[in-house]
């Protein structure tokens, strides 16, 4: 009886020593997010033992610097007039680095000592070397033009390997210049991401006004009109997608602003400006011309006042699709709208203006011109012919030349990039909407015989 009451005891003392084990290394109960650690940290154990344990050498990737900053809020004055502040001074500290008047002169002069001989012609020019010297000698401000890039451009064909003083100084100025202008358009970019919105340009052009010469005779009353005039050429051309905003870099690459400060020129000829978009000249015969087409005085055209566009022989099929499709107001036109009409109409071979006139041709909206939509142009064309007892030309035959004259991929389909391709969507264009276009190519051949004869006659005089 002891014997048993013995290992019973130290069976229970057994049990009770293996409780307390396991009591002990019993861990208490982990959170889900200890369970999530825990889980994440296996994993990248695994996933490392699995890449072979291979660690990379470059650990920039631990520290990516940041590449976004969002723009403040409307709400955040303080945070908007201190990006203002901050933008101004980086652009003041950018101008600081361009050459004035006086470093240019020196610039020259010291290109001018170091010309190589021999002289050939009138030009200067200077070889590798003596460019080099100059360089040194220019300052500091200079270093970035005097680079074997830059000379190797500017090599043509001169025997002993040097480059024209006179055209390495204009690129010189050309590039100064053009900093100049993107630093300046930049101070009317509002919103600081490299592009102006229509009222960022109009105030640009506006405060632009004094510094032209060749403006000094207009009347402060007409300065918004020739704004408008202005600012909706840039818009026309460089904003195909009409977003409602251009690209510094597009205004710089384009030759409007060009011709734009070219009015700074006090010489201008008469010539220059009244080919000049942007003159006063140019500016008063759009405006004035828009006066005369509304005679009902209220400011807006109607489209029988837009009629008596030009020659007044655009058909009323095309100007009811320019109604239906351009922004109107009441079914009237104001001046802007009126300035993109203009503007398509006076450049019929630029892309931006033939792409204005395919969305009124594209009557079906498919993205091409077919037979369909060529007849229902051209048929105006042949009702007016009859108005004016003229003999209506057959369609197919118009239809065949058109199709010849494009060449497109599909014969069946013209497109607007066959039309641009082609180099003949101004006549195409004349021929679908315009009587007296449609006439100057249907007697091109008389027209060129009397130019010839005109000419002749000029040269035995």
């Amino acid at each position: 009886a002891a014997t048993v009451t013995f290992r019973r005891r130290r069976g229970m003392d057994w049990k009770l020593s293996l409780r307390g084990r396991l009591a002990a290394r019993r861990t208490p109960k982990k959170s889900e997010q200890e369970l999530k650690d825990e889980e994440m940290e296996l994993f990248a154990k695994y996933y490392m033992e699995w890449k072979g344990g291979r660690k990379s050498g470059n650990t920039s990737y631990t520290n990516i610097p940041r590449f976004y900053y969002r723009l403040p809020a409307e709400d955040e004055v303080l945070l908007q007039k201190l990006r203002e502040e901050s933008r101004a001074v980086f652009l003041q500290r950018k101008s600081r680095e361009l050459l004035d008047n006086e470093e240019l002169q020196n610039l020259w002069f010291v290109l001018d000592k170091h010309q190589t001989l021999p002289v050939i012609g009138e030009e200067a020019m200077i070889n590798y070397e003596n460019f080099l010297k100059v360089g040194e000698k220019a300052g500091p401000k200079c270093k970035q033009f005097f680079t074997a890039k830059i000379f190797a451009k500017l090599l043509h064909n001169d025997p002993y390997g040097r480059i024209s003083i006179m055209q390495f100084f204009n690129y010189v100025m050309r590039k100064v210049w053009l900093h100049q202008t993107r630093i300046g358009l930049s101070l009317y970019d509002v919103a600081g991401q490299g592009y102006l919105r229509e009222s960022d340009l109009e105030n640009y052009i506006l405060e632009l006004i004094p510094t032209l010469p060749q403006l000094d005779g207009l009347e402060k009353s007409f300065y918004s009109f020739y704004v408008c005039t202005a600012v909706r050429k840039f818009f026309f051309f460089l904003d195909p997608l009409r977003t409602g905003k251009i690209k510094i870099q597009d205004i710089l690459a384009c030759s409007f602003l060009d011709d734009l400060l070219e009015l700074r020129d006090e010489e201008l000829s008469k010539e220059s400006q009244e080919t000049n978009w942007f003159s006063a000249p140019s500016a008063l015969r759009v405006y004035g011309q828009y006066l005369n087409l509304d005679k009902d005085h209220n400011g807006m055209l109607s489209k029988e006042e837009l009629s008596r566009y030009g020659t007044g022989t655009l058909t009323n099929i095309f100007l009811d699709r320019v109604f239906q499709e351009c922004l109107t107001y009441d079914g009237e036109m104001d001046y802007k709208t009126y300035l993109d009409f203009v503007l398509a109409l006076e450049n019929r071979k630029e892309p931006a203006a033939l792409q204005y006139i395919f969305k009124l041709l594209d009557i079906e909206n498919k993205g091409y011109l077919n037979v369909f939509s060529l007849n229902y142009f051209f048929r105006a064309i042949q009702e007016q012919m009859k108005i004016h007892g003229q003999e209506p030309v057959s369609f197919q035959d118009v239809k065949d030349e058109i199709f010849d004259m494009v060449n497109p991929k599909d014969p069946y389909k013209i497109s607007l990039q066959d039309l641009i391709n082609s180099s003949q969507g101004d006549t195409v264009t004349s021929i679908l909407i315009d009587l007296n276009g449609f006439w100057t190519y249907e007697n091109r051949e008389v027209l060129v015989a009397n130019d010839n004869d005109s000419t002749a006659d000029v040269d035995d005089t």
